[in-house]
């Protein structure tokens, strides 16, 4: 016997999820928000530049030209050469897929790490929520920058330990956030008449608890990533980041600043661009965070 597979009915619409975002309520609190419009276009374009690194730059970043040394910004050096003659625009375009990889490898680490045990401190409470929160205030306790110098320090230079090191340091933000968030959550009726079901704990903390924190998540993942990329800019700018001569934005600007009089495009170039990025995920991290309040309008 012949069967024929369920076809949709005609004139049914289409689930397509770009064309379901844009009908969100999400997007439409969002798009009322013009600055965190320009913040998500200059940060999906930086991206789009560091995924398309190998076609837009022009020149080899790590390619040396002894006569093109120090050259100001020029039709064939739109942004100009550094000590070594090599193009700066490559660099720099190179540069945005070091900083935005530190950037978001980072942030994945500490949230792979931090909302679980988040979770389990708030969930579980008892003991386990005491020595977690125990050790969250002990990290909280050194400033962000600072231990993650050190910690990038004792690992070794080099960007794999630079972003293990920013995601080490920038893990208790999400423990205590996401703690606080299943605190709040976890008195709630509809968590109550789960367990009052039989569900198991695990599956109350996964399924019921943990969807209903994600935006909070984003939200801070989203202001989270543009410390992450200041901090590997510093890491770099130290020598402990990304190594010379893989171009890096910090490490850029630590060798332009023995020639800021004699060729100070060196530095503007990468500081602008840092300066760029950060506001910019500031800026969609602000919107997000409006957009995503109930109690906003």
């Amino acid at each position: 016997m012949l069967t024929t597979s369920p076809t949709k009915p005609i004139g049914a619409p289409a689930t397509n999820p770009v064309t379901n975002f844009f009908r969100s309520r999400l997007w439409r609190r969002l798009s009322r928000r013009k600055s965190a419009l320009v913040g998500l276009v200059v940060v999906l374009f930086m991206m789009s530049i560091a995924v398309l690194a190998p076609l837009l730059a022009p020149y080899d970043p790590t390619a040396q030209t002894w006569t093109a040394v120090r050259k100001a910004p020029s039709m064939a050096h739109w942004f100009g050469t550094d000590e070594a003659g090599r193009d700066i625009l490559s660099r720099i375009i190179w540069g945005a897929r070091a900083s935005l990889l530190a950037g978001l490898t980072s942030v994945g680490i500490a949230m792979a790490i931090g909302v679980p045990l988040g979770l389990a401190a708030g969930f579980l409470g008892g003991v386990i929520d005491g020595l977690i929160s125990r050790f969250t205030d002990a990290m909280l306790a050194c400033p962000f920058l600072i231990l993650a110098i050190a910690l990038a320090a004792f690992l070794g230079p080099s960007l794999t330990n630079a972003m293990l090191a920013i995601g080490i340091t920038a893990m208790p933000l999400f423990i205590r956030l996401t703690r606080g968030q299943v605190l709040s959550i976890k008195a709630e009726d509809y968590v109550e008449a789960a367990s009052a079901v039989g569900n198991p704990r695990w599956r109350i903390a996964v399924w019921h608890i943990l969807p209903n924190i994600l935006p909070q998540l984003m939200v801070q993942a989203t202001l989270t990533i543009a410390a992450a990329i200041i901090a590997e800019a510093s890491m770099s700018f130290l020598g402990l980041g990304l190594q010379p001569p893989a171009p890096s934005w910090g490490s850029m600007l630590n060798s332009a600043q023995r020639f800021l009089s004699n060729a100070p495009w060196m530095a503007l170039w990468p500081g602008l661009s840092i300066f760029i990025t950060v506001l910019s995920f500031n800026l969609l991290g602000d919107g997000l965070r409006d957009a995503l309040d109930p109690r906003s309008r």
